[in-house]
């Protein structure tokens, strides 16, 4: 894994954060997360700077996390992060608490990430955009025609049968083959999805495996695959030190942009501190922080946290690059209940082919 180097703006923040303390004696603060969220250089100026101790679980996949939440006692989660699509959800749901907007300023986020359609209901917020990134190919530069790399097309071609990975989400997965196949993500409805089913067969039969976060990072790292499609920044960002032909590009039909959300649970007991947690984690320095976790790299959804990146992060993060990147590409599909199942249903169906 790459080694981060975010010191800059430390003292302050600390200072700052210190200076509050006594709110928070020695207190715990419980949080569902994404593994990005995981790694200590994130979680332990918080600690320190307010005496608490951070619990992370780590999930993959709303209906996981809706599960675990659904498992515990009320009050056990204080903090969830969750995939922007699915905020909505989890606001029908009950499980999100009203944020005090007026406590997150997103005047310097990415105006095309900061996503209210997502992240408020009713001119209520209930989360606040902190990470996003894209979904589209990734690939060993070494071992691929760097112009097949522009076409999704190329991964149905029979060239590199045995030698890709899917990365195993349905959500984004569907939305780039409804791409490849000229399909707009908001287009994407029942019909539509049911007419991916022999391609997304095809590309199971062409593919060595579908893989998880972790799986798909070794398996591109160690030469087992030479291409993941649906991969992008998070999954070579943290390898590129190590082996800089890991690369990926956003093809000619386009790709698909992820946002992650944070938010407090409505059965949280600890909500005052759960809300100083998200200030810190959407803060320049708890953004430059999360852009370079240990897990997965990708864009802070603060551009203020370009100040604190350095600028061999930020070249990984091909800053300069976004706003090129953010317009050519779409938002993830957001299904209803039923346009979801079927997509779930046609998942699992090509994992038992």
């Amino acid at each position: 894994m790459m080694q981060k180097s975010i010191n800059a703006g430390l003292g302050s923040l600390t200072a700052v954060m210190l200076s509050t303390t006594s709110l928070w004696a020695a207190d715990e603060l419980n949080a569902l997360v994404w593994c990005d969220h995981t790694d200590p250089a994130l979680l332990e100026p918080f600690e320190k700077a307010h005496n608490v101790r951070v619990n992370v679980k780590e999930y993959e996949g709303t209906a996981a996390g809706l599960a675990i939440l659904d498992q515990s006692r009320p009050g056990d989660w204080d903090v969830m992060v969750i995939d922007g699509v699915d905020v909505g959800r989890a606001v029908d749901e009950g499980r999100l608490a009203a944020l005090p907007a007026d406590e997150f300023d997103t005047g310097t986020f990415f105006p095309e990430v900061v996503m209210p359609e997502n992240n408020t209901r009713d001119g209520v917020t209930y989360a606040v955009t902190e990470k996003f990134g894209y979904n589209t190919i990734t690939y060993n530069a070494a071992k691929v025609d760097l112009e097949d790399m522009n076409s999704m097309s190329s991964l149905w071609s029979g060239k590199y049968d045995g030698r890709i990975a899917i990365y195993d989400y349905y959500l984004p997965l569907l939305g780039l083959l409804g791409l490849e196949q000229g399909v707009a993500t908001s287009d994407l409805d029942a019909d539509a999805v049911e007419a991916l089913r022999d391609r997304l067969y095809a590309l199971k039969e062409a593919a060595q495996s579908v893989s998880d976060v972790v799986a798909s990072q070794t398996a591109l790292a160690t030469g087992e695959v030479d291409v993941v499609i649906g991969g992008g920044e998070w999954l070579t960002a943290v390898l590129a030190a190590e082996n800089p032909d890991l690369n990926w590009s956003i093809p000619k039909e386009g790709a698909l942009r992820w946002t992650q959300s944070i938010a407090v649970l409505e059965e949280s007991e600890n909500k005052d501190l759960a809300v100083e947690f998200i200030k810190y984690i959407t803060s320049p320095e708890g953004q430059a922080r999360l852009a370079t976790s240990s897990c997965y790299w990708a864009m802070p959804a603060n551009a203020s946290a370009g100040d604190i990146l350095t600028d061999d992060e930020k070249s990984t993060l091909r800053w300069d690059q976004q706003a090129d990147y953010l317009s050519r590409t779409q938002l993830y599909p957001i299904p209803d209940a039923d346009l979801d199942l079927a997509m779930q249903d046609l998942w699992t169906d090509m994992l038992q082919q």
